[in-house]
């Protein structure tokens, strides 16, 4: 006795041999590997740094602190580095997710474009945010300003 199993009803079928170009899946295959482990090591190095290095642990981490971990170019580097992988790790992830579980071709299409449109929203305004960040601006009103400002 035989069974025959239909092929299932794929939103993007197998790729073929006779296909030219990057294979698109597969780069997002291997991005998707390497990030996560490149993420780990800047995600448990952002904690150890302000969760056991600092002094006083996670009670020292206040305004001031932020403030004073990204006027170091090192930190701004990092942490702009762990947003962009973090973002454009996600935001991979969804649209293999769209990709599996969306089929009409309209809805999938939208799908992936705010996908996209947020992803680089976010990285443009948390780089833009991370780089310009001053806790001590000039022209700010002194009553508003920190307690560490003062001593500038």
């Amino acid at each position: 006795m035989s069974v025959t199993v239909e092929s299932p009803n794929y939103a993007y079928p197998a790729r073929s041999r006779s296909r030219r170009g990057p294979n698109l899946e597969k780069a997002g295959w291997i991005f998707m590997r390497a990030s996560g482990v490149v993420l780990i090591v800047l995600i448990f190095g952002h904690l150890a740094y302000n969760l056991i290095w600092t002094p006083g642990g996670i009670h020292a981490i206040d305004f001031g602190f932020v403030g004073g971990k990204l006027a170091q170019p090192f930190w701004q580097w990092w942490d702009v580095l762990m947003l962009w992988l973090a973002i454009l790790h996600g935001s991979n992830g969804m649209r293999t997710i769209v990709n599996d579980y969306v089929h009409k071709p309209k809805v999938r299409t939208l799908a992936l474009g705010a996908i996209g449109t947020a992803a680089v929203l976010l990285i443009l305004l948390g780089t833009l945010i991370t780089f310009t960040f001053n806790p001590c601006p000039e022209a700010a009103d002194p009553a508003l300003l920190p307690s560490f400002c003062a001593s500038l």
